[in-house]
């Protein structure tokens, strides 16, 4: 690819338009030189070359907020590469998940945006919160609710009452997102073995 980059054209520095592989929101606009390619492509990381700093940076460096990368395109014209990517955290400097603003909010994106308070919960437990609790019981009581909310949700089933059914549904989903935190595992990480089988 980075033999059929017009980097003659681009004055050596390509734009990247950064996109989230499955919400499809664009996240940010960057800017690589052959050498933030080849460090891209080589770790898997998104990295840029910083017009204000002139140096080589990857996303997240110092945040951790870093950006996966998943595939890269090149445009038609030879000038452009479309950049797809599983960001960890927010994008934006500023703490929102693009750099446009907050992006479209699909039902991924909550999910995405729920990880994230589900995440700062563990690393910063405050007194009265529910997912504190469920961290002073202990892993095993995480994985007890997940069982619990198995069973209600089939029991719901049976019956007729929607509301119920999706209520049962949506706290078996926030308590395996608590579970899958536990055990060092991401919702993306389960998405990918789902992938992997489809």
């Amino acid at each position: 690819m980075k033999d059929q980059i017009d980097w003659q054209k681009v004055d050596n520095l390509i734009p990247c338009v950064v996109q989230d592989y499955q919400g499809k929101d664009v996240l940010m606009l960057g800017y690589m030189n052959p050498e933030a390619l080849e460090k891209t492509l080589a770790s898997k990381l998104v990295t840029f070359y910083s017009r204000s700093k002139q140096r080589l940076w990857t996303k997240g460096e110092s945040s951790g907020n870093v950006l996966n990368l998943i595939d890269i395109k090149l445009d038609c014209d030879n000038d452009t590469l479309l950049v797809s990517v599983r960001p960890e955290g927010p994008t934006c400097h500023k703490g929102s998940k693009t750099c446009f603003g907050e992006g479209q909010k699909d039902g991924f994106s909550f999910l995405q945006d729920l990880e994230s308070t589900i995440d700062d919960r563990f690393s910063n437990p405050s007194e009265g919160s529910y997912i504190a609790s469920l961290i002073h019981k202990g892993i095993h009581k995480m994985a007890q609710k997940v069982g619990e909310e198995g069973v209600e949700v089939a029991l719901a089933a049976k019956d007729d009452d929607r509301d119920e059914f999706l209520g049962e549904s949506a706290d078996l989903m926030f308590h395996l997102m608590v579970l899958l935190r536990a055990k060092g595992c991401s919702l993306q990480d389960a998405v990918k073995v789902l992938e992997s089988r489809s």
